[in-house]
């Protein structure tokens, strides 16, 4: 039985953005297959994967956050500077010349304030990154998500919408830095056992899963208002993501050039640039914009599966350029 769950967690894990966007595609043919993750159950799993991801950090990682301070100063501000300054470019600058509806402005901005995506830290191993820089930028930008991420959708999208930053502060200090405290000290204690390391083996499957339904929630939540704006809004949707996301990587990447990082490094802050916790994105604008601003989820959605692919991609091309220039090497 265990194997059975080893192996379906290591299939997740490789194949989850293919997952995911078959579970979005499903449920928007059948949106009562997903309509109950809503309200606090969405909330929860939502926690539960932040949960997942503390289940991974030691204290080997803390001691990589305390003698790291300078690089991972730098990729916070990335994280935090970058990342909302091309989402706002891309919608309010835009806007000028550009009809840009107002779900769009406020889904993609929320998603550009959010911290950095826990399968980040998987794409870092798979292209031989530096994952505990990894892990490090992504606890960073995780603790410091709770007070920089509500100030900043205030500032960028306060006058699109109305913005209650207090209560999207609880809101992230419930749904992540109490899950991830719990895992870490889960795995500080019982790390050892052999129990323990069997359930961390299998739980990337239950992170999909996890992930899986709050997209499918979403998709069934918004689905008849999706139909009602029709192809050109999701094109519209999917276009500001592929370019908030594919800069992200680009100029990510150039921040660690610029600090003369190492080719692990440079790699490792450009993935954790350009890949956000679209996941938490999505309960947040469930959460605060459903009334103001319904469609405000779609963007962080789409954000959602498409990170997980396109991380996937880059990570890819990352470990083949490694391994070229190792062949080179030995040439």
């Amino acid at each position: 039985m265990y194997q059975y769950l080893l192996r379906s967690s290591n299939w997740l894990a490789n194949n989850a953005s293919y997952f995911i966007i078959g579970i979005a595609i499903l449920t928007y043919c059948v949106p009562d297959l997903f309509s109950w993750v809503k309200g606090n159950i969405q909330t929860c799993i939502l926690g539960f994967i932040m949960l997942t991801m503390g289940l991974t950090l030691t204290v080997r990682d803390m001691k990589e956050l305390v003698s790291r301070p300078l690089d991972l100063l730098i990729g916070a501000c990335a994280q935090f500077g970058l990342m909302p300054l091309i989402a706002f470019t891309l919608t309010v600058g835009l806007g000028h010349f550009i009809p840009m509806h107002k779900a769009i402005i406020v889904g993609i901005i929320l998603v550009g304030c959010c911290p950095g995506g826990v399968s980040s830290n998987i794409m870092s191993f798979l292209c031989k990154g530096d994952v505990a820089y990894s892990v490090g930028m992504t606890t960073v930008s995780t603790l410091l998500a709770p007070v920089v991420t509500p100030l900043l959708v205030l500032w960028l999208a306060g006058e699109q919408v109305e913005v209650d930053a207090w209560g999207m502060f609880l809101n992230i200090l419930i749904v992540t830095i109490i899950p991830v405290s719990i895992g870490f000290f889960c795995n500080t204690f019982y790390g050892k056992k052999d129990a323990f390391k069997k359930a961390q083996a299998v739980m990337p499957a239950f992170s999909v899963l996890g992930l899986a339904c709050i997209v499918g929630g979403v998709v069934a939540a918004v689905r008849d208002q999706l139909f009602q704006e029709g192809l050109l809004f999701f094109l519209m949707v999917f276009a500001i993501v592929f370019c908030h996301n594919s800069l992200g990587y680009l100029l990510g990447y150039m921040v660690g050039k610029l600090f003369h990082f190492n080719q692990a490094k440079n790699r490792t802050i450009s993935i954790e640039v350009g890949m956000q916790n679209a996941g938490l994105a999505t309960v947040l604008a469930s959460n605060f914009f459903y009334l103001s601003c319904p469609l405000a989820v779609i963007p962080c959605a789409v954000s959602c599966a498409w990170h997980s692919i396109s991380g996937t991609i880059l990570a890819q091309y990352f470990a083949w350029r490694s391994r070229k220039e190792d062949y080179e090497k030995e040439g």
